[in-house]
């Protein structure tokens, strides 16, 4: 009897409210996403488990395919410039020189390699603000098919008397920008690090993907390019840009040329036009639904309906918008306005100005920096593209894409901090011995593109490009891109993300236009060793710069916000009916931990 009077005074005691269920909900679900692995890992699996984990698993791998391939297309385009200016100077360029290939000019070049970069500044300040108001995926959805038209657009690119192909390759290039954060919301505290890395590790599988690509089209047509570019066979007047300029003396290797660099850009819109449709397919990320929209049932559903598909989605669900805290203009600037939200922002933002300064200086001019140490320069179209061609095929294969799977492997150990500090304290040692010892290892003239042997020195000059592409991503260039994703509240994360990117972009933009002013190939070869000089200064600043960031391995997105998360739910205007199902089920609550 006493046992059914303390049961009874127990069910007649105060019931919570539906604000509390709100915040109740709301934790319990950010803790199944964050806990996920414990989740799995915590109970016996039996069969049934297992076949949970699977699609769980599965799940996830789809988010970072769908994202991984945005960034490889984004990748391809950005890094295929590299080759395609080379095979543009010949079909549109001129001899700057008598001892040059026909190559376009400095201005041309530096056109081409910095619209993507100005385009992307851009793009990520509107885009990452666009993001937090309607939703990361539908502007991922947006940006890849600009992606999709500009890349398509640029192969289609015609010369004629009113109109320039550089000048709208330029525009078309401006087009493309660099993708919002889409997967670091689907992510949890224990594989978050891992999933985003292998998104990002797209970038350098686009970049193999180009130095690939561009090889086999040269390999295609080398019966057809395999000619000299002689400088006394004839000269005529180009009545386009009234300059005087070499022909060869076989227009139709010009013509073959002229396809091939279409080929190469415009095959770069194939696993974008993939992406999109299986970006239908994706959910809006949970931590966008509740905080942003405001409608914790929905993420709920959606949140069971990824990781426990045997439950399936509450049919019944309807949309009731709860009261959180909104991104406004006056809330922006008061969580800004605190000292440490707004170092955290100066650390990210300079952070990745300062290894996109050495990132972008070496990747989009690789082919420069080959012909600067004679390997690549030949008389033969063909040799010179062949060479360029494999020299960045190395660089994919022994620096970039080894440096991203071990900062893979790494990222949940070691931690984005230590990784970071690491990657720029390696870099600026590598930059100021490349940058010393360069006279010592390139020696005058040399033999590397027209011989069959390439001098040792040369080999040395190689490896520790290489080793320095390498530390980029087993470095500042992956964990720049992690920070910035995970530090910030929901409501704000995409437009903080895209600010640390934007500066970023400024930063590859100064590198390009400081690169082409020193012109390491037409100047003083000195010019070339200076230009590593001036990007360890760079790289010494990130060591700076990363001390004002945190440590966010293994911490939720909600603790590393820095925002307090109880009450975060507050009441809406109109009454919120729990029971009777029309905000949240009582009957979910049971499925959550």
């Amino acid at each position: 009897m006493a046992d059914n009077d303390d049961a009874s005074s127990q069910n007649s005691g105060p019931k919570p409210d539906g604000v509390q269920i709100l915040n109740e909900l709301r934790m319990a679900a950010l803790r199944e996403v964050d806990g996920a692995k414990l989740m799995y890992c915590a109970r016996p699996i039996l069969r049934i488990e297992s076949f949970l984990i699977d699609l769980y698993r599965w799940f996830h791998r789809k988010v970072c395919l769908v994202a991984g391939v945005g960034f490889f297309t984004d990748a391809y385009d950005l890094f295929a410039i590299n080759i395609a200016s080379v095979m543009l100077g010949y079909v549109y360029g001129h001899y700057p020189d008598s001892s040059c290939r026909p190559t376009l000019n400095p201005t041309q070049d530096l056109g081409l390699k910095i619209a993507a970069p100005v385009g992307t500044f851009f793009g990520q300040l509107l885009f990452g603000w666009f993001a937090d108001i309607v939703g990361r995926k539908r502007m991922y959805g947006v940006e890849l098919i600009l992606m999709i038209v500009g890349t398509f657009s640029q192969a289609t690119a015609a010369e004629g008397q009113a109109i320039s192909v550089i000048a709208m390759l330029i525009f078309w290039r401006f087009i493309v920008s660099r993708l919002i954060v889409f997967v670091v919301h689907c992510t949890d505290i224990f594989f978050g690090g891992q999933m985003m890395t292998s998104v990002f590790a797209a970038q350098g599988w686009g970049n193999l993907a180009a130095s690939i690509v561009a090889i086999v089209i040269t390999v295609i047509y080398k019966d057809k390019i395999s000619g000299d570019f002689p400088l006394d066979t004839c000269t005529q007047t180009c009545n386009i840009h009234a300059t005087i300029v070499q022909v060869c003396s076989s227009p139709s290797t010009l013509n073959h040329v002229d396809y091939m660099w279409r080929l190469l850009l415009g095959l770069g819109c194939v696993p974008g036009a993939i992406a999109l449709y299986f970006r239908l397919t994706i959910p809006e990320t949970p931590r966008f639904t509740m905080d942003i929209e405001r409608n914790v049932a929905r993420a709920t559903a959606d949140i069971n309906g990824a990781l426990h598909p045997a439950r399936g989605r509450n049919r019944n669900t309807v949309t009731q918008r709860a009261d959180a805290p909104r991104a406004t203009f006056t809330d922006f600037w008061d969580f800004f306005s605190k000292r440490d939200n707004f170092l955290m922002l100066c650390g990210t933002a300079y952070s990745w100005l300062a290894i996109d300064v050495a990132f972008y200086t070496l990747s989009l001019n690789s082919s420069i920096i080959f012909e600067a140490i004679n390997f690549g320069s030949s008389a033969k179209v063909y040799d010179t593209l062949y060479n360029i061609c494999k020299g960045n095929l190395i660089i994919s294969l022994a620096g970039l894409i080894p440096g991203y799977w071990v900062c893979f492997l790494f990222i949940e150990t070691m931690g984005r901090k230590r990784i970071q500090l690491m990657g720029f304290a390696v870099l600026t040692v590598l930059f100021v011995v490349m940058g010393a010892s360069y006279n010592a290892l390139i020696p005058d003239g040399g033999t590397a593109g027209d011989g069959n042997k390439v001098p040792a020195k040369t080999i040395v000059f190689v490896f520790l490009f290489c080793l320095a592409n390498f530390f980029q991503n087993f470095g500042p260039n992956t964990t720049t891109f992690l920070i910035p994703g995970e530090i910030f509240p929901t409501r704000y994360r995409a437009t903080a993300h895209g600010i640390s990117a934007a500066t970023g972009k400024l930063g590859a933009i100064v590198a390009q236009v400081i690169f082409r002013r020193l012109d390491p190939v037409s100047s003083s070869r000195r010019n070339l060793a200076l230009s590593f000089g001036v990007l360890s200064i760079f790289t010494m600043s990130g060591v700076f710069s990363t001390l004002l960031v945190p440590e966010t391995k293994g911490v939720s997105l909600e603790v590393l916000s820095n925002e307090n998360q109880e009450g975060f739910m507050r009441a809406p205007r109109g009454e919120v009916n729990v029971q009777d199902g029309i905000v949240i089920p009582l009957e979910r609550l049971d499925d959550l931990p």
